[in-house]
């Protein structure tokens, strides 16, 4: 698995979009973590309960929690506890989550049905496929090595690796280049609008991966993805 050091400035990040021209073939796939390579909800809503118990509040149901997850410590401690970031408590609340986390990391989180299928085809094409997440690299690189995924990953950008985490464009380019690839020449999976938004920024072409941590508010046809897709495989068709 290849790291990082420094990625590329935000001017760097605007100025590339004019040399982006491609012939249209994919040569590298890129997902984001929770949501739409590993089904973590389990163990997030685990953690999240857990944290309640603590407190003394009754477990929410994993179908609350599920849409949610895609939103990190934030969007569970808001949900779990109905505070905001400005909130004397939430820094506090958020570390708390996130050691009880950290010490439940892989207990049921699994790879969605169909992503193993994927990466094996995608490597029997000699296509390099990495993560991009916001997910802080402390639970993102045990996670994948505990998933047996690390060390297939050309690139594991987490969301402490760049400056700037999605939706800015920044680890989107590190993860290209990182898999000697052009921007445009990647495809990226994402089941949240601020991957999508990333991709965008980065003239990177993305498909919303529908199985994944949607909301009933969600409205991923306006995010301006490629396509949606309903299984892992669909991938295929749009390499190009």
């Amino acid at each position: 698995m290849a790291t990082i050091e420094a990625p590329r400035s935000p001017q760097e990040a605007a100025g590339a979009k004019a040399a982006l021209r491609t012939d249209g073939t994919i040569r590298a796939v890129l997902f984001d973590l929770d949501g739409t390579l590993v089904d973590t909800a389990p163990d997030l809503g685990h953690a999240l309960n857990l944290q309640r118990a603590r407190h003394g509040l009754p477990p929410l149901a994993a179908a609350v929690i599920r849409p949610q997850a895609s939103h990190g410590a934030r969007g569970l401690i808001e949900l779990g506890f109905d505070l905001h970031p400005d909130h004397a408590r939430f820094a506090g609340m958020r570390e708390e989550f996130l050691q009880i986390y950290a010490d439940n990391l892989c207990l049921y989180s699994r790879p969605f049905a169909g992503i193993l299928e994927l990466l094996d085809a995608l490597e029997a094409r000699h296509i390099p496929w990495g993560v991009v997440t916001n997910k802080p690299a402390r639970f993102t690189e045990p996670l994948m090595s505990l998933l047996d995924l690390a060390e297939r990953a050309a690139c594991i950008v987490s969301g402490d690796t760049c400056p700037q985490p999605k939706p800015h464009p920044a680890p989107m380019l590190a993860a290209a280049e990182l898999c000697g690839t052009r921007p445009g020449e990647c495809l990226y999976l994402g089941d949240a609008e601020r991957d999508i938004e990333a991709a965008r920024a980065a003239a990177m072409p993305a498909l919303v991966a529908a199985w994944g941590y949607l909301g009933a508010d969600d409205t991923p046809h306006a995010w301006g993805a490629r396509a949606q897709i309903r299984h892992p495989l669909e991938t295929l068709e749009h390499l190009g």
